[in-house]
């Protein structure tokens, strides 16, 4: 199949799609296949599983992939390492074993790059419709990734390693993923990258996420996630470029204070005054949102919707608060970006 964007060959690099897996058998025979059917053809595709202990090893071999496998289980950022340190592309593409790639997203990523060369690495946006469609909170964690990632599309300092590329120069440039970050590793290295380099998140670069199917692993994901990214912001003094804002921020806060107030309101009609308003500035932060869901789902999916997103703002501001409380009392947590980056396992 001919692609206008393959045309030549002399300046084609060779392109490593790397793939952390664990335990994602539900997925990765998908996010395979996707890369195996992109139209750009100088792909080394690496699987890298960091202990599994379900089949998708089993499945990844059936398709021919080259698999590696970490010492012991690592995470994601020692994952992306070992498959950086293995592999021989001009570029690094990274996508997650839960995602498949648009056929034509490698090709318009070695594009990019191509055509501008001051740019360090490029991420794609997730389509709304998730890869599979388990349930109606997986219909509402796509819908709402895609607006928040489409809305601040750009030039970014939030690193999306789900769907992302990034030069090997670079790579080299900034270093291994930190390994001791299981839940934060793409913000820490994508305020590293962009302290030298302009990252780009583009919807050209598409993709679909097989996105969580629960509410309460959704919930601790977030929350998780929420209290350990406090000391990177505290010192830089604001939010990374692109997803995370002060106005969402002020919508998460919003919607815990909304909760917040509630026993009181029971009691005093000033609080459940101060309930109505702080619930209308936590809806009325994501209001572009709510319609955007609305006009592809109806109203009643959007008020579900919107129901779904108020627990998540207040999962979200009741992490962060936590992590704040963590870093008034703990120098160490407080340093956690500061430390040297580890050697990478890989």
């Amino acid at each position: 199949m001919s692609d206008p964007l393959n045309t030549g060959t002399a300046d084609r690099p060779l392109v490593s799609v790397i793939v952390p897996n664990y335990n994602y058998a539900a997925s990765l025979g998908l996010c395979l296949r996707a890369i195996l059917d992109q139209t750009y053809d100088r792909i080394e595709l690496i699987v890298v599983d960091d202990g599994s202990t379900d089949n998708s090893v089993e499945i990844a071999r059936s398709l021919g992939v080259t698999v590696l496998h970490t010492p012991r289980n690592l995470g994601v950022a020692g994952a992306r390492n070992l498959g950086i340190a293995r592999s021989n592309g001009e570029i690094c593409f990274f996508v997650d074993s839960d995602v498949a790639l648009a056929p034509d997203a490698v090709a318009h990523a070695v594009r990019l790059l191509q055509d501008d060369p001051g740019l360090g690495g490029v991420c794609g946006i997730h389509d709304p419709e998730p890869l599979i469609r388990d349930s109606l909170v997986e219909e509402y964690r796509g819908l709402q990734y895609h607006y928040w990632s489409a809305s601040s599309a750009g030039f970014i300092s939030f690193l999306f390693p789900a769907s992302c590329a990034i030069r090997r120069t670079v790579l080299d440039e900034v270093g291994p993923f930190n390994e001791r970050l299981r839940h934060t590793e793409e913000v820490d290295y994508g305020n590293r990258l962009t302290q030298r380099h302009r990252l780009l998140l583009t919807p050209l670069i598409r993709s679909r996420h097989d996105h969580d199917a629960v509410l309460v692993p959704l919930l601790r994901k977030l929350f998780r996630r929420a209290h350990a990214r406090v000391p990177l912001y505290v010192g830089r003094r604001k939010f990374a470029r692109g997803f995370e804002t002060s106005s969402r921020a002020g919508g998460s806060l919003a919607a815990l204070a909304s909760l917040a107030l509630l026993p009181v309101a029971l009691l005093s009609g000033y609080a459940l005054i101060a309930v109505v308003l702080a619930l209308g500035v936590s809806l009325g932060t994501d209001a572009g949102m709510y319609r955007f869901v609305a006009q592809r789902r109806g109203w009643i999916f959007a008020a579900y919707f919107t129901a779904v997103h108020w627990v998540v703002n207040v999962t979200i501001a009741a992490g962060a608060l936590a992590g704040a409380a963590h870093w008034l009392g703990s120098p160490r947590f407080r340093r956690l970006y500061d430390a040297p980056v580890p050697e990478a396992v890989g």
